[in-house]
């Protein structure tokens, strides 16, 4: 994957201003044209690294200031609550929120605020769950620091060549003197894990299944010995719940024992040998699909970069209760619902199947149109039936031609299975599953015809 350019003409701007020098100057102090600072500053040409090398050298900056738009998510972020219904009527593009966000960063990242603190949808406050997965999109969920220091570790106990569970078990009681105890289900009633100090235990569910109890104790590994890592991260956020920084921090704890599970170089070495084969993946590394395919959001390594997937898990009722972006840009998990024509909620009735499917969503809806997304059934971390989801990733079709699981699908648009975002947004005139008409669409009625949708509209 190729690395993005940084436009960042504002943030030049404003430095320029707060030093009080011409152009002129400071172009010369960069050791380039005023009229390339000029073109910076209109962004018609991206920073270059030698500058922001400059930059640090000459004004004591923060390069971090160069990606501003990163605190609401990029583009896709300022867009998608550009395409709020409150904002319908306006019509507002892509390319219109490009500008907004190129030539006024601040004064997005002011009206992303204004927006997070009343609610996308007319609620009154930014719940926790929100004010989380904000957060994480901002780092479009990749932790570069715990990543390393999961790898490290990974390397310190040899799991490229020992067993994962024995491994984390050892350290635990070496480092920690705390020993693994599975105890009966009804003497943890209602509880997975417990750290019991006073009889140094480390203390699981019999209900667990393997990849769940890896899972657990890499989790307790990371809350022992990366804890602080952890809240370091979480202190240069901004919560208005404390709820939110809590569920922050799980997420975080949980990147790490996942990344240990599945360290970055190797994983990435195996998905590619492999084709980033689903089937493979988790018995290779002994962690869950559901595990796997988060994983697959995180590759995002300067130099060292994965495909871009998205992944969102998905209850019976059809809402998300996961939703990771990561690189993707896609927009297809924005809305609470998912659509009826994605066959993601039927794999939750089929357990020992992947379903593949190609979509393909309007255009002007904000982000890429055509994707490659599979699905499987996946189960709550002890198996029970009383809890069962769709785990869903997604690709955009461009990348997935070498895909294992996208053998013998067409990557053809015009074969892709149209979906939408939500009925009230989606103008595709020919699905017999719409629920409700567009917003602002003039309905049709005719008395001598009937048609076969439930909503005949002007497209």
């Amino acid at each position: 994957m190729a690395e993005s350019s940084i436009f960042a003409g504002a943030a030049l701007r404003r430095l320029r201003k707060r030093e009080g020098v011409t152009q002129a100057e400071m172009a010369q102090r960069l050791g380039i044209s005023a009229s390339y600072l000029t073109l910076m500053e209109r962004n018609q040409r991206p920073v270059s690294a030698r500058v922001i090398v400059q930059l640090v050298e000459q004004y004591d900056f923060d390069p971090r200031q160069l990606r501003e738009d990163e605190s609401i998510g990029g583009l896709d972020g300022l867009y998608r609550r550009l395409r709020d219904e409150r904002f319908a009527d306006l019509d507002i593009d892509r390319d219109e929120a490009e500008e907004f966000l190129s030539n006024a960063p601040q004064a997005a990242a002011a009206f992303a605020r204004l927006f997070d603190s009343g609610g996308g949808s007319g609620s009154s406050a930014e719940n926790p769950m929100s004010e989380s997965r904000r957060e994480i999109e901002r780092w479009r969920n990749y932790f570069g620091d715990l990543d390393v220091a999961a790898e490290e570790l990974a390397d310190e106990l040899r799991l490229s060549r020992a067993d994962f569970y024995t491994a984390v078990t050892e350290r635990l009681r070496e480092k920690h003197h705390l020993a693994i105890r599975i105890l009966p289900r009804d003497v943890m009633p209602g509880s997975i894990r417990r750290l019991d100090f006073h009889a140094r235990q480390v203390q699981l569910s019999e209900m667990l299944l393997p990849p769940s109890r890896n899972f657990q104790l890499a989790l307790q590994l990371a809350e022992l010995e990366y804890g602080s890592a952890v809240k370091a991260i979480a202190e240069g956020s901004t919560f208005s719940d404390p709820a939110g920084r809590k569920l922050f921090e799980r997420h975080l704890a949980g990147y790490f024992a996942a990344a240990l599970m599945m360290p970055y170089g190797r994983f990435l070495r195996a998905c590619e040998s492999t084709g980033y084969d689903l089937t493979v993946l988790p018995r290779r590394f002994g962690a869950s699909i559901e595990q796997v395919s988060h994983r697959l959001t995180t590759l995002q390594r300067v130099g060292q970069r994965g495909l871009p997937f998205f992944m969102a898990r998905i209850d019976r009722a059809g809402q998300f209760s996961k939703r990771f972006v990561g690189e993707s840009g896609a927009t297809l998990i924005d809305q609470p619902h998912s659509c009826p024509r994605w066959n993601v909620n039927r794999a939750i009735e089929r357990p020992d199947d992947w379903l593949v499917q190609a979509v393909l969503l309007e255009e002007g809806r904000g982000g890429p149109t055509h994707w490659l997304t599979m699905s499987h059934a996946a189960t709550s971390s002890t198996g029970e039936a009383d809890a069962r989801f769709a785990i869903v990733v997604g690709l955009e079709a461009k990348f997935a031609s070498d895909l294992a699981q996208a053998k013998g699908v067409s990557l053809n648009p015009e074969s892709a299975t149209k979906v939408g975002l939500g009925c009230t947004t989606c103008t595709w005139v020919d699905c017999r599953q719409r629920s409700l008409p567009p917003r602002g669409a003039s309905l049709q009625f005719e008395l001598i015809t009937r048609a076969n949708t439930p909503f005949q509209f002007d497209s």
